[in-house]
C-alpha cells in the first residue's frame, strides 16, 4: 500500500459538514467512484477472498474488506483488481485502496488509487505504474504518460493540496506523474475527475495498446521486471504502512494481503500455477 497514510493511532478526522445521506466518507466515495468506473470498463469478475471481512486482533469488530477481480481472458491486458479497505472508526482511519494490474507479460501499466482519512485530514495516492525505463522508451513514455500531462499540471492548481511525504526509495517505483498529496475535503473533492480522467486513459490503453510502445515494453525480461517491481512497491522494507497494518491486523494477514497484492492472485491460485 503505497499510501501516504498517517498513523492508525492518529486521531480521528473531523466529520464532513455535508455528507451523503449513505455514510459513506470523502474518501471511500472517491475509491468507489474509481472502482465501479474501472469495473464498468473492464470484464472482470469477483473472486472470494478469505478476508471479506477483516478483523483485529487489537480492535473489536470488523476493521475492513478485500474485493479481488479476475479476468476471464487469458489474453487480456488486465488481469486483477485488488481493493483493500482499512475502516476504524475509533482510530480515526478510513482507508481505501484500488490496485488494478495489467498482464504480467504485457504493457499495461498498473493503475493504483489510495484514498486515506485519518490525523485530521485527508490524503491520495494516483499513478500509472510504469512497466519500462521511460527514459529510454520514448514511445511509450509520450503514449502512456504524455496524456495525463494536463490533468497533473490541473492538481497543482487545487487549492487544499499539499505535497505528502514519502521517501525517495518509494518514489522510484512509481512514475514521475505520480500524484500524492495530503488534502482538505474540498481539494479531495475536486481530485476526483483528475482521478477518473487517469482511470479513462488507463480504460483506452487496456482496450487497445499500440504496437509500437508495446514492442518497447518487451525488451528485456519484462516478466521479471514486473515481478520485482511489484515485490519493492509491497515491501515492508521500502513502505512504512505495512508496520502500521502488522499491528492492526496482525503479521499472518498482513502477508496475505502482500501477496495478493504482489501477484494478483490468491496463494492457492499461485500455487497451481
Amino acid at each position: 500500500m503505497t499510501s501516504p497514510a498517517p498513523h492508525p493511532d492518529a486521531p480521528a478526522a473531523p466529520a464532513a459538514p455535508d455528507g451523503p445521506t449513505d455514510g459513506s466518507t470523502p474518501a471511500a466515495r472517491l475509491s468507489r467512484t474509481v472502482l465501479e468506473a474501472l469495473l464498468a470498463g473492464t470484464a472482470l469478475q469477483e473472486r472470494p477472498t478469505p478476508w471479506t471481512v477483516l478483523t483485529s486482533p487489537a480492535v473489536p469488530g470488523p476493521v475492513g474488506s478485500v474485493r479481488h477481480f479476475r479476468g476471464e481472458r487469458p489474453d487480456g491486458l488486465v488481469d486483477a483488481v485488488v481493493t483493500v479497505s482499512l475502516v476504524v472508526p475509533a482510530l480515526g482511519l478510513d482507508s481505501h485502496m484500488v490496485f488494478a494490474f495489467g498482464a504480467a507479460d504485457g504493457p499495461l501499466p498498473h493503475f493504483t488509487l489510495d484514498s486515506v482519512q485519518a490525523g485530521g485530514g485527508y490524503a491520495f495516492h494516483l499513478d500509472l505504474v510504469q512497466r519500462v525505463d521511460l527514459a529510454v522508451s520514448p514511445a511509450y513514455a509520450d503514449l502512456v504518460y504524455a496524456p495525463l500531462t494536463a490533468p497533473f499540471a490541473r492538481a497543482s492548481e487545487i487549492p487544499g493540496l499539499a505535497p505528502a511525504a514519502i521517501s525517495p526509495r518509494q518514489r522510484s517505483l512509481m512514475s514521475p506523474w505520480m500524484l500524492v498529496h495530503r488534502a482538505d475535503e474540498a481539494a479531495l473533492h475536486a481530485v476526483t475527475p483528475i482521478a477518473e480522467e487517469y482511470l479513462r486513459h488507463w480504460l483506452e490503453l487496456a482496450r487497445a495498446f499500440p504496437a509500437g510502445a508495446a514492442a518497447e515494453a518487451k525488451e528485456g525480461d519484462a516478466t521479471v521486471r514486473d515481478r520485482r517491481l511489484r515485490r519493492a512497491l509491497f515491501s515492508r522494507e521500502i513502505d512504512p504502512v505495512w508496520a502500521q497494518v502488522d499491528r492492526l491486523l496482525g503479521p499472518a494477514a498482513t502477508d496475505g494481503l502482500r501477496g495478493l497484492l504482489t501477484s494478483g492472485r490468491l496463494a492457492d491460485e499461485e500455487a497451481r500455477a
